[in-house]
């Protein structure tokens, strides 16, 4: 067999993206969900970036022990010397810096002539080395260098001791022929480049990433980086679920090349990503997305009944997509519910059990049928932090009254630290009415709204309603995020977890 390795950047690239910033505690429960999935290495941030992306590179190095952790940065001292101090307790860690090769990139942004990118990747790279064996070195912009220029600065930081080498399509400009070319002119012009692994990190802003990466390792590239449903800058990276799909799919094409991923992770592993950042995938996604595997045409309905090969070229089983059973009910026991939550693959504490449970069994007497897709709201809602914080404000009671002839009037009572807090606000309905009087209560910092969203979850009038609030302070996002049969008190528990990790993360001086 010969592996790709996967290398995720969610935590870093990722959360580049515009409304995709997150918290530690959020950055850690993907970070265990890819740990999980098994990729072989997770970018967990840019560590001189800021204090937060420092403490979050340290604390995901502390914590995953199965993958290689590693730390983005740029190729001089003071970079690579954080880097190193934010991954050095992991089991396996990396640094992983970068500079840029194309001549746009050398005259606009680094003012550099290409002797001194040359000097300075390898003199970076050396130094880096002094710190751990496991090295990555970028050539920002790579596919629109000049080839024969980049291949003299992969052979020099190969001899300074890179052991991976990344060929970035920096802008998504590349196409699939220019990409496996140009792995392919690496392989064959530099010496040592088949010693080490030499890497993709392909942006999608033609739509081309996937292709691109997969392109690229049919000409011999040996790791994918990629991002969880393709977050990243602009229009996003290279989506993981997509070329792991696409390897697993096609042997006839890709042979005994094979990923390391536990395919049946991928599903839930989406789904908590998207939790945390406040968003649904698009209904025609691709792998994840609710109509991936949805037949609606006749034609279609009828092959797929007759043998599932006519239409669907992977199973829903193969990426963690079950079907959406009646499963247990108020009288269920914790041993059951635990073991059940076992086999929808969640790993959860005794508290995160416990308080699950309750909110499992509080459904069970408003619903008719609880189905996984319940379960799983709750579940997420915990683990990623969005359900009513310890710490922070909490929703006691609201009461509201609302007509199409009068200004909706909302009371709403909070409580924190044992203390309660009472205001009534009128508002143009009654969520802006409730917003108002917990804006009375808080009183925030200065704040817009990106995104407010309601989704069901399950079928049928009695579902779960889903809301996302994400807010916006100076240029910091803060989602947060409320489940309950009733939208209006969904959406105020939604607004004060936002709020209180606003309050918790910003000084009004900061923004």
């Amino acid at each position: 067999m010969q592996k790709v390795k996967i290398f995720d950047t969610t935590l870093r690239d990722g959360e580049q993206s515009p409304g995709c910033s997150m918290n530690l505690k959020e950055k850690l429960e993907i970070a265990r969900c890819l740990e999980k999935m098994r990729v072989d290495i997770i970018e967990a941030g840019f560590a001189i970036s800021s204090p937060g992306d420092f403490e979050s590179v340290s604390e995901i190095a502390k914590t995953v022990k199965n993958c290689t952790v590693a730390s983005l940065a740029r190729a001089n001292t003071v970079d690579i010397d954080t880097a190193w101090e934010a991954v050095k307790h992991a089991a396996d860690p990396r640094i992983h810096l970068f500079i840029a090769t194309s001549d746009i990139h050398l005259e606009y942004k680094l003012k550099m002539s290409r002797d001194q990118v040359l000097e300075q990747a390898e003199a970076m790279t050396r130094y880096a080395k002094k710190y751990c064996s496991n090295i990555e070195f970028s050539a920002e912009d790579a596919t629109r260098s000049d080839w024969a220029y980049l291949a003299q600065v992969v052979e020099a930081v190969i001899r300074a001791g890179a052991t991976t080498v990344n060929l970035p399509d920096t802008v998504g400009y590349t196409t699939p022929s220019e990409m496996r070319g140009l792995i392919e002119y690496i392989l064959e012009h530099v010496d040592g480049a088949d010693k080490v692994d030499l890497s993709l990190h392909c942006h999608n802003d033609l739509g081309l990433a996937t292709a691109n990466s997969l392109a690229g390792v049919l000409g011999g590239a040996r790791q994918v980086e990629c991002t969880v449903n393709g977050l990243g800058e602009r229009s996003g990276n290279t989506s993981l679920e997509e070329v792991v799909m696409a390897i697993h799919t096609r042997p006839d094409i890709f042979g005994d090349i094979k990923t390391g991923i536990d395919t049946r992770q991928i599903y839930h592993t989406s789904k908590t990503v998207y939790n945390v950042i406040g968003q649904k995938a698009p209904l025609n996604k691709p792998i994840v997305g609710q109509n991936a595997f949805a037949h609606e045409a006749g034609i279609h309905q009828h092959g797929v009944q007759a043998n599932a090969l006519t239409y669907e070229i992977l199973t829903p089983e193969s990426v963690g997509i079950k079907a959406n059973n009646i499963v247990l009910g108020k009288h269920s026991g914790k041993h059951a519910f635990e073991e059940h939550l076992r086999d929808m693959g969640f790993e959860l504490s005794a508290d995160e059990i416990k308080r699950c449970m309750e909110e499992f069994k509080i459904l069970c007497d408003k619903k008719k049928t609880v189905t996984d897709a319940d379960i799983e709201a709750i579940v997420m809602h915990h683990s990623s932090g969005h359900a009513t914080a310890t710490e922070g404000f909490e929703l006691d009671w609201f009461a509201v009254y609302t007509s199409n002839f009068t200004t909706s009037t909302s009371t709403v009572c909070l409580k924190k630290d044992g203390e309660k807090y009472q205001q009534v606000a009128l508002g143009d309905g009654p969520i802006d009415a409730s917003f108002n009087a917990i804006d009375q209560i808080i009183k925030p910092v200065e704040h817009s709204f990106d995104i407010y969203t309601i989704n069901s979850i399950s079928e049928g009038k009695d579902t779960l309603g889903d809301v996302a609030v994400r807010l916006r302070a100076g240029d910091r996002t803060f989602v947060g995020r409320g489940l309950s049969t009733d939208t209006i008190e969904a959406s105020i528990i939604a607004y004060i977890n936002a709020m209180n990790k606003m309050q918790a993360q910003l000084a009004p001086q900061e923004v």
